[in-house]
């Protein structure tokens, strides 16, 4: 029961700090602020103030295109939920060592199984050409987009102090 309480602790602190900072789609795709940058600088000023900007939307895309990707590779997904579902059920089933015949098996050994038989799963799903792929997918998007948008009026007076 620990546990679900840092759970939700997690999932609240998530929500307050990342999720408020959400902008609303049409300000996020208003197609009358894109435009190319004069130079370079121009770009670097832009993608800082708009990955400040839309942070929460670009966390939204990284999860976004994780759950496609995941979607896309089942082999993935199978590895992913046989390891965790194993590693909860070992937990929540056999805390304590049982008797099968004239065997006594543990909680470690179980947990040795399960690796055994999910970490050559989890091989074969290709999980690090999954992870470098949404690194790169979403690099460019994010980027893409943060080049494209020019900064609001606010940003103008951003680093101005008020009377």
């Amino acid at each position: 029961m620990e546990y679900v309480g840092k759970a939700s602790e997690v999932i609240s602190h998530f929500r307050q700090t990342k999720l408020s900072t959400l902008k609303p789609p049409q300000e996020f795709f208003d197609h009358r602020q894109i435009s190319r940058p004069k130079d370079l600088n121009d770009a670097t000023t832009r993608i800082t103030y708009n990955t400040r900007a839309f942070s929460g939307n670009y966390l939204l895309v990284i999860l976004l295109l994780a759950v496609y990707a995941i979607i896309l590779n089942p082999l993935l997904l199978i590895a992913i939920l046989f390891l965790f579902g194993g590693f909860v059920l070992i937990n929540k089933y056999a805390p304590e060592p049982m008797q099968v015949g004239n065997r006594v098996i543990t909680q470690k050994t179980l947990y040795a199984a399960l690796f055994v038989i999910g970490l050559p799963l989890l091989w074969f799903a290709s999980p690090v050409s999954t992870f470098f792929w949404l690194v790169g997918s979403s690099a460019i998007l994010i980027v893409g987009h943060a080049v494209l948008m020019e900064p609001g009026v606010e940003s103008e007076y951003q680093g101005l102090e008020g009377p």
